[in-house]
């Protein structure tokens, strides 16, 4: 994939892409000049940067100090 095609599938700017390249947060391959991807590399840096979602109750024992 290209990092246009990346920015599309991720809903966000090419310029975005071009940073995690450069500080090496998405894996991706060089071929000559051009920088491409993995289909799965893209998914895997989406599963890497997935937060489950948090409760009332958990936020309430994050902020109290609590034991959740």
């Amino acid at each position: 994939m290209t990092t246009e095609e990346v920015a599309k599938v991720l809903h966000t700017s090419e310029r975005l892409i071009r940073r995690l390249v450069a500080e090496r947060r998405i894996a991706y391959v060089k071929v000559g000049r051009a920088v491409r991807f993995e289909p799965s590399a893209v998914v895997a840096y989406v599963e890497a940067n997935r937060f489950p979602p948090t409760s009332r109750a958990q936020l309430r024992a994050m902020v109290l100090g609590e034991a959740a």
